[in-house]
């Protein structure tokens, strides 16, 4: 893929490695090298679907120390893929907000406020993974200095409690007869591996829930999708820049153009991978506990067909529709961990099937 980005081109000239393909197998153990700007180890993740739309990085911070304090004229996701430490955030001569951190957190770093990262662990690294639009504000802005070395002071910490625990609340949607959503608002949530605040979403099939973390004051979103052992979802597709990362669970998905060869991903904590524009994909778990898939939205801008599907025709697979192999290489690989499928027979032969979501807690 030619590289014809500003962003790109920044990227490459900052001396770090770059790991590009479909899918990072475990964030906690790529290749890392020393990166002058933030006076750590630290790696790119340009998997396809995120070229000029979103940035992902790791930034290492080393056992027992701290990454100097950092400024940036973007906001950006932080998830934990590994270690605990604290974060302290603070705009000006203001006091910093500090808070702790441990595996599988997620927390916003607000625009133009700086922010420093502390291991409290003194015999580990920990790892962190890095989101924002860069790219997309690189395009806007030719000039890294406007965003790394930008003078310009922004208070958006306000209140002592920023970094509170997120609360969940329940979002109507405006179109008549059509479900609220399930909202985890905040800056601050500590455990996506736990979090079982959830609304069903049936659309997807195999017994799905689903909870939207928001960002109050800021564009950057997330939702995160839980399915039973023993099940899948249906394959659907949508716009480019939606990083997946795994806070729990074991199984795989398979990525694919259409009409053309399919791609397998195995998935288990800390995989990461990026369905590339308008590629169906689908998610399948092999684990004795619910699959956990945490995705990190790209601007609505680049959403294409979301977790609301609207064209089922176009943009969904439904059961009974799928290749048939899909049905097949999920039991046999079941079948290799002495485990049985929990689909139900009716779901591959009738479209309208609804699952039964009795005995399932919503909330």
């Amino acid at each position: 893929m030619a590289e014809d980005f500003t962003y790109d081109r920044w990227m490459n000239s900052q001396g770090i490695p770059v790991h590009r393909g479909y899918y990072i197998e475990d964030l906690r153990d790529i290749e890392l090298g020393h990166w002058s700007l933030r006076d750590c180890d630290a790696a790119f993740i340009q998997l396809e679907g995120m070229p000029g739309v979103v940035e992902g990085r790791v930034q290492e911070v080393p056992p027992g120390g701290s990454i100097k304090p950092f400024k940036q004229a973007i906001d950006e996701m932080v998830y934990v893929a590994s270690g605990q430490g604290t974060a302290s955030v603070w705009s000006g001569d203001g006091e910093p907000h500090t808070f702790e951190w441990s595996p599988r957190s997620l927390f916003l770093v607000p625009r133009n406020s700086w922010a420093q990262f502390n291991n409290m662990q003194g015999d580990r690294p920990a790892r962190l993974l890095h989101y924002n639009y860069l790219p997309i504000a690189m395009s806007a802005i030719p000039n890294p200095d406007f965003f790394f070395n930008n003078p310009f002071e922004e208070n958006v910490l306000t209140g002592s409690d920023f970094y509170s625990e997120a609360e969940a609340t329940t979002q109507e949607h405006v179109a008549e007869g059509a479900a609220g959503r399930t909202l985890w608002l905040g800056n601050f949530f500590p455990d996506m591996g736990v979090w079982d605040k959830l609304m069903h979403r049936p659309g997807r099939g195999s017994l799905n829930r689903s909870v939207y973390m928001r960002i109050p004051g800021s564009e950057l979103r997330a939702h995160m999708s839980v399915f039973p052992a023993g099940t899948y979802k249906k394959g659907h597709r949508h716009g480019p820049g939606r990083v997946i990362v795994i806070p729990g669970g074991e199984g795989y998905s398979i990525m694919w153009q259409e009409g053309q060869e399919k791609i397998v991903i195995h998935w288990h904590e800390a995989s990461c991978f990026v369905p590339p524009d308008r590629w169906f994909h689908q998610h399948f778990n092999l684990g004795a506990v619910p699959g956990r898939y945490l995705a990190l939205h790209p601007p609505n801008q680049f959403m294409g067909m979301s977790e609301s599907i609207q064209d089922l025709s176009r943009d969904q697979i439904e059961y009974p529709d799928e290749d048939p192999w899909i049905r097949e290489y999920f039991e046999n690989q079941l079948a290799e961990r002495g485990i049985e499928t929990q689909m139900p027979d009716e779901a591959y032969r009738d479209r309208n099937y609804r699952w039964d979501y009795t005995g399932v807690k919503e909330n």
